[in-house]
């Protein structure tokens, strides 16, 4: 049983990583009272450090009277009982609904077991980046929501790799970390065809992905979809200056354009279900009563926020995609 670990990458001081490792695996129940502690040889050996830095470490133990030490056979667990509170790196993209769907969960789950300090990047690299580097070594869990930030996975690189989880979105270059995600390729392709036999009564599909933020999963699943089932289908960055096709489904990822294919349909004179359909992404209370019920694809985003709380709480290491549904309602 591993006791202590010191990442060599890591900005916190190697005594303080030292102490920390203690406290863990006293909150962990991986040490109990009286269980002897590595030696100091041991773990100068091991790490390649000094024996005043471990002899730093130990002593600072000591004086808040977590171990102790019994001349010429080493140190021992005192007390099990002190204040450990871990500290929480959390790193959004934006804050909406959704978000704070996830955030909730998260403390609730969490139940005051640790210190939560959340920060936004608002899918900007440089942030991203500055956020990473002035929090590393200062928390215990770093949980990052990378969207699709281009170099993300190499900033958080920088991180102790042992505790990092992935949130929301992952890729290929983040195989290595633990994770709570949707996979929008699969989910965006199960969604279509669950509602595959509402969408033979139109002409033709239409994606609106703006892809500023939105993960480029849900193209690539589209597509597989409409080839795979031969739907006529376009794929649109806006739907400014454009009117709404008859006979065509939009799905749309962003809310703002849900709005607007609405309001366009009004002018038009055009009505929902008769006239054209509609498959929003993520849903949301009002998405219930819109236009009598809006169909859409959606995450539980209080599950993702739930699962992910546990995973970290009870120090296990999965990847876990966050199940989708096709909630259908009375736009298709």
């Amino acid at each position: 049983m591993k006791v202590i670990n010191i990442d060599a990458q890591s900005t916190l001081p190697k005594y303080k990583q030292i102490i920390f490792s203690v406290e863990v695996a006293i909150a962990e129940k991986r040490l109990k009272r009286n269980d002897k502690l590595p030696s100091v040889n041991k773990i100068s050996l091991e790490f390649s450090i000094s024996r005043d830095t471990v002899l730093l470490a130990f002593d600072e133990l000591k004086k808040r009277g977590i171990i102790y030490s019994i001349l010429g056979k080493g140190y021992y667990v005192k007390s099990v009982e002190f204040n450990f509170e871990q500290r929480f790196f959390l790193l959004f993209d934006e804050l909406n609904i959704f978000k704070e769907d996830i955030y909730n969960s998260f403390l609730k789950t969490i139940s005051n077991k640790a210190q939560v300090d959340i920060f936004f990047h608002h899918f900007n690299i440089d942030t991203f980046r500055k956020l990473i580097s002035e929090s590393n070594g200062n928390y215990s869990k770093y949980i990052v929501m990378p969207t699709n930030l281009s170099g993300a996975a190499s900033i958080i690189k920088m991180l102790p790799e042992n505790d990092v989880y992935i949130l929301d979105q992952t890729n290929d270059q983040l195989q290595e970390y633990p994770s709570v995600h949707q996979n929008f390729v699969k989910d965006m392709y199960d969604s279509l065809f669950i509602g595959k036999d509402k969408l033979n009564n139109y002409e033709k599909l239409i994606l609106i992905f703006p892809g500023f933020k939105e993960p480029i999963g849900m193209v690539e699943g589209f597509k597989k979809f409409c080839d795979d089932y031969t739907f006529s289908n376009e794929i649109i960055s806006s739907f400014e200056g454009r009117t709404v096709q008859k006979g065509t489904v939009y799905i749309i990822p962003d809310d703002r354009h849900l709005v607007a294919v609405l309001e366009q349909a009004k002018v038009q004179q055009f009505q929902i279900v008769a006239d054209f359909g509609i498959i929003s992404y993520n849903d949301t209370p009002l998405k219930k009563v819109v236009e009598s019920g809006i169909t859409t694809i959606s995450t539980n985003f209080s599950t993702m926020g739930m699962l992910l709380a546990s995973m970290i709480l009870e120090n296990r290491k999965e990847k876990v995609e966050n199940k989708c549904d096709l909630i259908v309602r009375n736009s298709l």
